[in-house]
């Protein structure tokens, strides 16, 4: 009997200790009326949940919640095993772009485990700041809304992002993380907007989700390993893009990308790797794009060994990442250009190991063309255009 009452007690301190445990922000002060700032009011809820010994929940109802400057979440010494935001409402940041103009990131998570963002937007009022870029007056450089540092173990699921100054989402130096079924949303000539950005990541997944930019809606930077991206939809903006890369003389390299069933719509490029025409010790390997479809797109499949946008200040060398293993299957749909297909890679570091396999693009209605310039590989299936390599 005593064993059992002992078994009964343990029991009840394990439900105890593992109860989550909820912080609504207006509770500490937030108020949803878009005017007054609530930001130490998320810092209040996040550092009770950092230092609560159960799993937490902060939760945000519907309305407009003021964040008026840079608001960074540590982990570190969190003692809470996970924590999850359940947003119902919208962050909104100043109209003012000097407000944060100047800080790297909006909203930025530093060295966290476990954290979950679930629904809500963050809208970052950009638009000041691109009208004040385009008009060539000098500008911050702008801020990213929302950055992973450092973490692992991190889902966004169901998350709206509107009018970023620069990047929409951010991983950097991250290990484990699951974008979900979330939606970013900038007009097409909103400058440097890109969806989601991923440098020095591994075993990141991109699910489910719809992204329009003013740049790439996807870019993966140096550093990145076996990431896999499904079933996005991309445009308006610069596709999903592997770089640009090469930037760096010592820079680590992109492998073990897996990109299927997406699908482009207007947009610039579609399945892109970029790289700079230096000299770098960067490569690209192991890299499977599948299922994709192309609506009006600029060039629906491009290797740019020569990246140099606007063609300033370019370095004109040869570039000197390495660039294997790339997979194109079952590609199709329309270019906006004759050159549907443009392989234009290094003299250098030639492309070696692309495969192309059942392409069918067409430019208006008639079949499209492919150049190459030093890129090798093989071709089968249903090929149109006919392939160069």
């Amino acid at each position: 009997m005593v064993i059992k009452h002992i078994m009964v007690l343990l029991f009840l301190v394990f439900r105890l200790s593992s109860a989550k445990v909820t912080y609504n922000v207006q509770s500490f002060g937030a108020k949803p009326d878009g005017r007054s700032d609530s930001k130490n009011a998320f810092l209040k809820a996040w550092n009770l949940s950092c230092n609560s010994t159960s799993p937490a929940s902060i939760y945000v109802p519907a309305g407009r919640y003021l964040i008026a400057s840079a608001l960074t979440f540590s982990g570190q010494g969190c003692k809470s095993r996970a924590i999850t935001f359940n947003i119902a409402g919208t962050l909104v940041a100043p109209s003012s772009y000097n407000a944060i103009g100047n800080a790297q990131v909006w909203i930025k998570f530093y060295i966290v485990k476990n954290v979950t963002i679930n629904g809500g937007t963050l809208d970052a009022q950009g638009s000041s700041l691109w009208a004040c870029k385009t008009s060539g007056k000098t500008c911050p450089k702008g801020s990213t809304t929302l950055g992973f540092y450092h973490s692992q173990n991190i889902v966004i699921s169901k998350l709206r992002s509107l009018n970023s100054q620069m990047f929409h989402m951010l991983l950097y130096s991250c290990k484990n993380a699951k974008i979900q079924g979330v939606s970013i949303v900038a007009p097409g000539l909103s400058p440097n907007t890109d969806g989601i950005h991923l440098t020095y990541s591994t075993g990141i997944t991109i699910l489910s989700s719809k992204i329009s930019t003013g740049d790439d809606c996807v870019s993966i930077g140096p550093g990145n390993s076996n990431i896999w991206i499904e079933k996005v939809v991309c445009g308006p903006g610069h596709g999903i893009s592997i770089g640009s890369l090469g930037w760096e003389r010592e820079e680590p390299g992109v492998q073990n990308v897996s990109v299927k069933t997406t699908t482009f719509v207007g947009t610039t490029n579609g399945l892109r790797i970029k790289a700079w025409a230096r000299s770098s010790n960067g490569f690209v390997n192991g890299v499977y794009f599948k299922g994709a479809t192309m609506m009006n797109v600029k060039f629906p499949i491009i290797i740019d060994g020569n990246y140099c946008p606007n063609n300033e200040n370019c370095p004109n060398e040869a570039s000197g990442v390495r660039i294997s293993n790339v997979v194109y299957e079952n590609v199709q749909g329309t270019s906006a250009t004759r050159v549907a297909v443009k392989f234009d890679c290094s003299k250098g570091n030639p492309c070696r190991g692309i495969v192309l396999k059942d392409v069918d693009l067409k430019f208006g209605g008639q079949p499209a063309n492919s150049s190459c310039s030093y890129a090798a590989g093989t071709a089968s299936g249903l090929l149109q255009p006919t392939s160069c390599l």
